[in-house]
């Protein structure tokens, strides 16, 4: 099942099966600054891996989902708390749980998750393919992630989208 939820970055549709999130897909164009792996490939690439059903816009679970998403869009909520259940390689997974360590308003580089997973610099590239194939973002901040020298690389929502949602926890930490 599924709802949509408007946001500053444009309508999410937010998916849920088994009492989980299991994906939120950004609609409409992606804009610049798009990785090689698209917004339309992802969205097949989810598609492939989880039943999406009807629009459900009255679910438990996707009300409260869209509520935190409301807030976190007004700056209200800083860490959410929802069941996920992202589908994807076991390696994927555990960049999925380093990116929710990265904290509100802070970043780290794909070199620096590497590290945390106990890897050199040399996997910081399966380290963002990971990244760009994560079905959950914005609730796993995948936007956090950044290049080394501190510069927004590829976002499979588009740069602009990045560019937002990191300035818009920044101005909510000033």
């Amino acid at each position: 099942m599924w709802t949509s939820v408007d946001s500053p970055v444009g309508p999410l549709k937010v998916v849920a099966h088994q009492g989980a999130v299991t994906a939120i897909e950004f609609s409409g164009a992606p804009g610049p600054g798009v990785s090689p792996y698209t917004s339309a490939a992802r969205a097949a690439a989810v598609s492939a891996h989880r039943p999406v059903g009807d629009r459900v816009d009255d679910d438990a679970l996707l009300v409260e989902t869209a509520r935190q998403l409301a807030a976190y869009f007004a700056r209200d909520l800083k860490e959410f708390d929802l069941p996920l259940r992202p589908d994807g390689s076991d390696f994927q997974k555990r960049v999925w749980e380093q990116l929710t360590l990265i904290g509100y308003g802070e970043t780290a580089s794909y070199g620096e998750i590497a590290h945390r997973l106990g890897m050199t610099n040399a996997a910081s590239r399966a380290v963002g393919l990971a990244n760009g194939r994560n079905p959950i973002p914005i609730v796993i901040p995948c936007h956090r992630v950044v290049g080394a020298n501190g510069t927004l690389t590829g976002y499979a929502g588009g740069l602009e989208r990045k560019q937002l949602l990191l300035e818009l926890e920044q101005d909510a930490l000033f």
